[in-house]
């Protein structure tokens, strides 16, 4: 008679929560590897949260710009619209109007931006900076001060900055604080460390390691979470032992099987539904891998998501 084997590991992911009231989530939690429901518990389904900017999305592809037309000049109302409508477990702001490369909005007008979001809508909230490291940190000061209560996450703390960021979202503040590396386990380590080191408790930080589409460095990707997982369970290595959140969207969208043209590139067929794989495709394989939240950004990727998660959970 053949007798399963099951593996058991020492360590286990720390389990966060994100939000607060009824809507609330928590990712991690787990003693096994993703999805492997007969060797562990996996306590905390992966969640899937949508991608909305607080501009109008003219670089959006004409499909999703469409489905946003009536609420995308308002952040709030596209909030509201997105809650209501397609019910994701959380929604992840992206702060791409502060960018100083940009139309450079000023920290005052963002918070009161996220503000308003956050106290329009019960669904929990991720807020995503810019990528400019000085301006990041300057935002997410101010947003952990204006949002006390709310228990946001702050995406992302990266190593020019999280002093700051860390310090503001967790220390001198109720939030979780997104910590940031470039696809290395080391980078993720370290930066954990450092953060932990300021006096946060790592059960209050998220992991970012970093996101790549399907096809384009995505080994890379798919290598570094399987070794942070590794050494989290199988280690029992504490420093790793943060979720993971992975914003798929924030790369998906731009290579160019989503950007080119149908009339460019009529062999290639529909733009949208190009679009759509890469995102399901490349969520999909960093679920597999470990992450616990991803961020998507077409509604037809998010059910779709949302469908495998249930399966292969059932």
């Amino acid at each position: 008679m053949f007798k399963k084997s099951i593996q058991k590991y020492s360590g286990k992911i720390n389990e966060i929560q994100i939000g607060t009231g009824e809507k609330a989530i928590k990712i991690g939690g787990e003693n096994t590897l993703p999805f492997y429901t007969f060797d562990g518990d996996i306590i905390n389904t992966p969640k899937v949260g949508m991608e909305i900017i607080d501009v109008c999305p003219e670089e959006w592809i004409d499909s999703l710009k469409e489905i946003y037309k009536d609420v995308s000049s308002n952040t709030v109302e596209w909030a509201k619209f997105v809650e209501e409508k397609f019910n994701p477990d959380f929604i992840c702001l992206r702060l791409q109007g502060a960018d100083p490369s940009g139309l450079d909005k000023s920290v005052e007008e963002c918070t009161e931006t996220v503000k308003g979001v956050a106290e329009a809508v019960k669904t929990p909230l991720v807020v995503a900076g810019t990528g400019n490291h000085e301006k990041d940190a300057k935002l997410f000061e101010n947003i952990a001060k204006e949002l006390d209560g709310h228990n946001i996450l702050l995406l992302s703390a990266v190593e020019e900055n999280y002093k700051t960021i860390a310090a503001a979202g967790a220390l001198a503040y109720s939030h979780k604080v997104g910590a940031e590396s470039a696809v290395d386990i080391n980078l993720a380590k370290q930066l954990n460390i450092l953060i932990n080191q300021l006096g946060v408790k790592l059960d209050n930080v998220v992991s970012n390691v970093g996101c790549s589409a399907a096809g384009y460095g995505f080994e890379y990707l798919a290598s570094t979470l399987d070794r942070v997982k590794l050494a989290a369970l199988g280690q029992n290595d504490k420093t790793l032992q943060t979720p993971i959140i992975t914003p798929v969207s924030f790369e998906t969208w731009k290579v160019k099987e989503a950007v080119e043209l149908e009339k460019d590139t009529p062999e290639w067929g529909n733009q949208e539904d190009r679009g759509i794989s890469m995102e399901v495709s490349t969520a999909a394989g960093v679920l597999a891998g470990g992450s616990n939240a991803v961020v998507l950004r077409h509604p037809k990727s998010v059910e779709t998501i949302k469908n495998f998660i249930s399966e292969l959970l059932a």
